[in-house]
């Protein structure tokens, strides 16, 4: 499906035909429903021409590590979104995975998947790894596959019980790696951040802006 941005109103054309519209140049393709992901690249000024979120089976593998894990997520999603494109368009795709040591914290769906990853992560120190990837659709040939993986490092403050009921109870864990939104409520706990602050939302905004730079054309 389809999801339009309000700054684009061809996109309404786009729900009932499910084909993309024919422009000068590539069209710039979100791989994420991610309001987040969304909001972080307007923060610096780019805006998706519209997003196409890929439907891919998210299990890890055995053995594989959070990095690896994301990377392998990352390229996935851009692949399989730009395999869908007859029309030339630049695909972005991310993934963020939240690791305790080689442990990949799920993405909280639930309340009780929330509270287990916030009370592992009490008073410890966790790394955050997000990858990105910029993907060309096959008939733009100008544009060159490129890759990035960001680690930064986070640390909560010891949680009680009262706070984490409290974190539960600010409903902005929902869909969140790890169980918490550093943008969020959680902010208050986080005693120490190591790298960048976007890549722990889920977009590390300097390293794409960089990946898009790269491209052929104004980005």
């Amino acid at each position: 499906m389809l999801y339009p941005l309000q700054e684009t109103p061809v996109l309404g054309e786009i729900l009932s035909k499910k084909t993309l519209p024919k422009r000068d140049r590539p069209l710039f393709v979100l791989a994420s429903a991610s309001p987040r992901r969304i909001a972080l690249l307007n923060q610096i000024g780019i805006k998706p021409d519209c997003v196409l979120p890929a439907d891919i089976d998210e299990t890890p593998q055995r053995r594989e590590t959070p990095r690896l894990y994301a990377r392998r997520m990352a390229l996935t999603k851009a692949m399989t979104v730009a395999q869908t494109l007859s029309e030339p368009a630049l695909i972005l795709a991310a993934d963020t995975v939240v690791s305790l040591g080689r442990r990949i914290l799920p993405k909280a769906e639930e309340k009780e998947t929330a509270r287990t990853c916030l009370t592992q992560l009490s008073g410890r120190r966790h790394h955050v790894f997000t990858a990105i990837t910029l993907m060309p659709s096959a008939s733009w040939q100008q544009g060159r596959p490129a890759h990035r993986l960001v680690k930064s490092t986070v640390t909560f403050s010891r949680l009680t019980e009262q706070h984490i009921s409290f974190l539960l109870d600010a409903g902005d864990w929902h869909g969140k790696a790890g169980g918490y939104a550093i943008q969020g409520h959680a902010a208050s706990f986080i005693r120490f951040l190591s790298g960048s602050a976007s890549c722990v939302i889920g977009l590390p905004l300097f390293e794409t802006a960089q990946l898009l730079r790269g491209q052929i054309g104004q980005w």
